[in-house]
Formats: structure tokens, sequence, C-alpha cells
């Protein structure tokens, strides 16, 4: 359970950089784009440029690297998997042979499982890097503006954005509120520790407390939303406008033209 502390998706770390003060429409559009172009191809050299790039949007961003390859520790069960998939049962030269399951380990899954797993990596720390740079008022504003063309055939598109930035806010509340919880199970008597299985079992009994709370927090924010007088987006207006500078421009405009690039390769 110590892992959950390390996952930072939907947490904000307030800096002053250049990546913070880019508008949220070009960093949820940047995001999706550059997603979207490291699943197009599997050429090594352009998954080496779009780490580098992830290198260099967190330098410019001003973030502790350990801050943001911390979300990796949660996920190295699946680069493990994706390694073992790939390297056992990639058709190719072999290189080694279990002699119990008969297994293969050839030269080329062991290439294509290092190349899966980093691009599973960048992925996931892009996810992070959005949310470590963007605040939940930001987001919900950024997606209301995205989807407001869909208003026209009745979407709720504010209540939609709301959703979607309440389920990030509350990310990190959740992961301290199972850390709390696994330390009272702890405090009684309770063991996380032993195998897979006994793992699995332990963190059986958090998950019925953990669901309440959830509902508890839920019931608790409705109700705070109730009393001061929410009612949806009809007729509310924004504080801050948003519009995009110049470097906004040239941020999609990068995005778009990697997304080509990695297209045509």
């Amino acid at each position: 359970m110590e892992i959950l502390q390390d996952i930072t998706l939907g947490r904000y770390y307030p800096v002053d950089s250049v990546v913070h003060r880019l508008d949220p429409r070009t960093k949820l559009v940047a995001s999706v784009l550059l997603m979207i172009g490291l699943l197009l191809t599997d050429a090594p050299a352009v998954t080496a440029i779009w780490g580098m790039l992830t290198f260099a949007v967190v330098l410019a961003g001003r973030l502790p690297l350990p801050l943001v390859l911390r979300n990796l520790r949660a996920f190295v069960w699946l680069f493990l998997l994706t390694m073992i998939v790939h390297s056992f049962f990639t058709a190719g030269s072999v290189w080694a042979k279990l002699p119990l399951v008969g297994w293969t380990l050839t030269r080329e899954g062991v290439r294509n499982g290092l190349l899966y797993s980093f691009r599973l990596a960048v992925l996931v720390v892009m996810a992070a890097l959005l949310t470590l740079t963007t605040s939940p008022i930001e987001i919900t504003d950024g997606l209301e503006r995205l989807m407001r063309p869909m208003r026209r055939v009745g979407v709720p598109v504010h209540e939609l954005a709301m959703m979607m930035s309440l389920a990030l806010r509350f990310v990190p509340t959740l992961l301290e509120e199972a850390d709390r919880l696994q330390k009272a199970q702890v405090s009684r008597g309770a063991s996380f520790e032993g195998n897979v299985v006994q793992r699995v079992r332990s963190v059986l009994p958090l998950i019925v407390p953990l669901f309440v709370s959830s509902f508890r927090r839920a019931d608790e924010l409705a109700l705070a939303m109730d009393a001061r007088c929410y009612r949806g987006g009809e007729g509310r207006t924004c504080y801050q406008l948003l519009r995009l500078q110049p470097i906004d421009y040239v941020a999609m405009a990068v995005s778009a033209g990697l997304v080509a690039l990695a297209a045509l390769v």
C-alpha cells in the first residue's frame, strides 16, 4: 500500500513555469495528441524522441524529477508483465530457453519488451505531467471550453467537465484515505507482508471501508454544493477568461507536427 503514496495523478504542483502558464486547453490538446502519436508507431527512434520531449517538459515545468518518476513505481507489475509476454512469446532468434516450461527467450522479444515498457512509462509520465502542471479549476475550465460545441446537441458540458475534474481531484484524497485505513489495520495487528496471494487477501478488508468513505465524501460534497446554491452551468460566468497566447499556438503546432511524424514513420 505504500506504493499508492507514490502516485501523483490528480495532484497539482504549484510553481511558476512556462508549462504552468500555458492555457489548459493547450495542455489538454497537446497531451492527447502526444499520447496518440506515441501509440501510432513502434519505431525506437520516435519513441526516444518522445522520451526526450517528456524529459524536456519536466525541466521546463520546474518539476522535481523524483516526484514525476514516483508514478512509475505503482506500474512496475505492468512493465514486468509486458516484458515477460514480449520476451517469451515473440518469434525470433533464440537467446535462452526455460527447461521446465519450455518457453524460449528471443532477442526480438527482449527488444520489443523494453520498447513497449518504455512507451507505457512515457504514457504514465505524460498523464502525471498534465495534472502536476494544471490545477483542477483550470482543467475544468479547459474541458468546458473544448466541449462547448457539444452544448448545441444537448450535452451537459459543464456538468461533465465538473465530474471529470472532481474525479481527478479525489484521486489523491482516496489514496490518503487508503493509507490511513492501512495504518489503522496495522495498528490492530493486520499484516500486509508475504507473497502476492497473502497481500491480496490483506487488501480485501480495506475495500469496504474505502467505498464507504468514498460515498460519504461524495454525499458531503453534494450537500456542500447544494448549500451554496449550485445549479449547474446555466447562467454561470468565468472568473478568469481563457485566451490563447502565441506560445500556445506554437505548443499545439509542435504537438501536431510530432504526431504527423509518428504517423509517417
